[in-house]
């Protein structure tokens, strides 16, 4: 069972940055792509970011586009959400999520194409 385990999520400013990171169990990289998605209180759960396991491919959400960028460390077993411009709008549990392709440069941006998800952390942003 694939294990993953997000940190990085506290308070912050409007404007400020942080960085997720979800750290993996096991060597899951090179065969699985990953994507951050984020719920706020009675909203439904949004995709946000995508990577290949490769890293050669990315996909960021409109929302957050030119704020937000993903990356994957595979020496690390770890991906990376760095989160610029942070604005209120961005407050939510943000949740990492893991699925097995035998393709270097797909992504997901649907939810229910991930097989193991994190317990997610909490971003909340102030005003």
């Amino acid at each position: 069972q694939v294990k993953l385990v997000e940190s990085g999520g506290g308070l912050v400013q409007a404007g400020g940055s942080l960085r997720l990171a979800c750290a993996a169990s096991e060597r899951i990289f090179l065969t699985y792509a990953m994507g951050w998605f984020r719920q706020a209180p009675s909203k439904e759960r949004e995709f946000v970011a995508a990577v290949s396991w490769s890293g050669r491919s990315t996909n960021i959400a409109d929302s957050v586009k030119g704020r937000f960028t993903i990356s994957i460390v595979n020496a690390e077993n770890t991906a990376y959400l760095q989160m610029n411009s942070l604005e209120p709008e961005d407050s939510a549990v943000y949740y990492c999520a893991a699925t097995r392709t035998g393709a270097s440069s797909k992504l997901y941006k649907n939810s229910d194409e991930y097989d193991y998800w994190g317990q997610g952390t909490q971003v909340t942003v102030s005003s």
